[in-house]
């Protein structure tokens, strides 16, 4: 038995907000889109992953999601145009990643980051 993925799943009212905010800011694909639910994702890559924190390191909350992006000053750069601001950061980690936190539309904490 192999797991091949693993999906967040998010309660939400507004289905239009977060698909403003993780595709037309973060730029993720509609994977899914069945009207009550929708998926999205990146449909070139998918990597099975579950970080299990007690926080989310240099005294931060744990983040409801983790999202890698390959340039986290852009990535802030379209969340401040899109008009959410960072709640952290931007940060250079000493374990090797630099990221910022900021609330997505439907109240959830997001730790956007890139790898050293």
């Amino acid at each position: 038995m192999k797991v091949r993925r693993i999906v967040a799943n998010i309660a939400a009212a507004d289905i239009a907000a977060a698909r403003r905010f993780y595709v037309d800011v973060l730029g993720l694909d509609v994977l899914m889109d069945h009207g009550w639910i929708a998926t999205f994702g990146n449909a070139e890559e998918a990597r099975v992953q579950l970080s299990v924190a007690t926080e989310g390191g240099s005294g931060t909350p744990v983040p409801d999601l983790s999202i890698e992006v390959d340039d986290v000053d852009a990535a802030l750069e379209r969340m401040r145009r899109a008009g959410f601001d960072p709640e952290y950061g931007p940060a250079d980690e000493p374990w090797g990643v630099r990221r910022f936190y900021v609330r997505d539309p439907l109240g959830k904490l997001v730790n956007i980051l890139q790898h050293a």
